[in-house]
């Protein structure tokens, strides 16, 4: 692992810490590239009352100086404005102890009965509070960072949600994109969706199932979709389980709170059909005296985008049931990922339970929470698809220093032009 990043605070904490380490010196950056970012992971029908308190800023404590990278770790912070109300429910000073009653009553679904006995805690705060989804505020935080370093490269990332609830994006009948085009215009209509989905008509419908899951007390899950467009073919490895990238960006996706599945490409649907009509067949085409007339930029974009554009030269594929990787590797089309977000567990009508210390039935405890937080999950995911791909980008190409990277990445282009 070349780009490394650690994450820290509570929910109710004074704030949450990131630290970034890998990015070569040189990257030109600002609180505003980030902050963009953790706006969209706020928005969204169906959160809850917290987001209404926070507005979350990212303050660059290190690493960066005077607008570029240096080239040491990155170290973002990020406030709780909430933290004013428990000045002593969560104070590190012992005197505090016992100042706001015990969370007795763990959650179905939540971290907090597991987290209570493998901890040896009696106060599930303890566990619910670094548990919480707020944490990945600190993820999209430092996923911007390595948004910014990609887009370098033509790099792009992006998501939009194609299931709340039962109700479904009609377009998408697990029919994988293959164009850059397609994927950014889907993109483009989410962002102006209150639920981030690129289909109007869905869109409505899942604002009103929201909105009957609020009026009963209940929650729900759903299904979203991140892209890459622009990876060059070869990010990744095949020579051990642990350096496949489709293993790794699952297991990123994996790690959000509440995702419960991960499908790349076709995922389940490919195990429906005969082989002959889901791999991606290789076709070529010859670079013309046309093209290499073009400019060095336009044929580095041309090394990194699908066979819809007209400066596609070399190998190619019309089709992309892999999802952009084969082997544990980019294949140079669009790297399509999805994740199954479960609804929200922490429920205004509670659910049955057992209180950890008289062991008796209850009803579990209740932390004020979203309805869907599928729209923020997508952008969570981005975040962390951009961590991992910019990971196998440094390893790949290495380079302490933004120049450096860049001559190692335009040689390579070069090199995949001749092969």
């Amino acid at each position: 692992m070349i780009l490394r990043f650690l994450t820290s605070g509570e929910s109710h904490g004074k704030a949450l810490v990131g630290i970034l380490e890998g990015i070569p010196s040189g990257l030109s950056i600002s609180a505003e590239d980030i902050d963009g970012d953790l706006k969209r992971r706020q928005s969204g029908h169906g959160r809850g009352a917290r987001m209404k308190i926070e507005f979350d800023r990212a303050e660059i404590l290190s690493g960066v100086r005077w607008g570029k990278t240096t080239g040491s770790p990155i170290t973002l912070f990020i406030e709780n404005k909430d933290w004013k109300n428990w000045l002593e429910g969560m104070s590190p000073d012992a005197k505090a102890e016992g100042s706001i009653p015990a969370v007795t009553r763990p959650r179905p679904g939540h971290a907090d009965l597991a987290g209570a006995i493998k901890y040896n805690q009696h106060d599930i705060r303890n566990i619910l509070e670094r548990s919480s989804a707020r944490e990945t505020a600190t993820r999209v935080a430092l996923g911007a960072v390595a948004k910014k370093f990609l887009s370098e490269f033509n790099i792009k990332i992006g998501s939009y949600v194609i299931q709340i609830g039962k109700v479904k994006v009609k377009s998408s009948k697990l029919k994988v994109q293959s164009s850059e085009k397609g994927l950014l215009s889907m993109f483009e209509k989410a962002e102006i969706s209150p639920v981030r989905c690129p289909d109007e008509e869905a869109s409505k419908k899942m604002i009103k199932l929201i909105d009957k899951a609020t009026r009963e007390g209940n929650s729900l899950g759903g299904i979203f979709e991140v892209f890459v467009t622009g990876a060059t073919i070869g990010l990744g490895s095949h020579i051990q389980w642990d350096r496949r990238l489709d293993g790794r960006l699952a297991h990123a996706l994996m790690s959000i709170q509440a995702i419960k599945g991960v499908e790349i490409g076709l995922g389940f649907e490919i195990a429906r059909h005969f082989g002959s009509e889901v791999m991606d067949e290789i076709f070529y085409r010859a670079k013309s005296k046309e093209q290499r007339a073009k400019s060095i930029n336009s044929e580095l974009r041309s090394a990194s985008c699908g066979p819809n554009s007209e400066l596609t030269v070399g190998f190619y594929r019309k089709t992309n049931y892999a999802g952009g990787i084969e082997g544990g590797m980019t294949n140079r089309m669009p790297i399509i990922l999805r994740a199954a977000m479960k609804p929200i567990p922490t429920l205004k009508r509670p659910l049955r339970s057992v209180d950890i210390i008289s062991k008796e039935s209850v009803e579990a405890a209740y932390e004020r929470s979203d309805i869907c937080a599928v729209p923020a999950a997508g952008v969570i995911g981005e975040a962390m698809v951009a961590l991992i791909i910019a990971d196998a980008f440094l390893e790949k190409f290495g380079g302490d220093s933004m120049d450096k990277t860049k001559r190692n990445y335009e040689s390579y282009i070069e090199y995949i032009k001749r092969f």
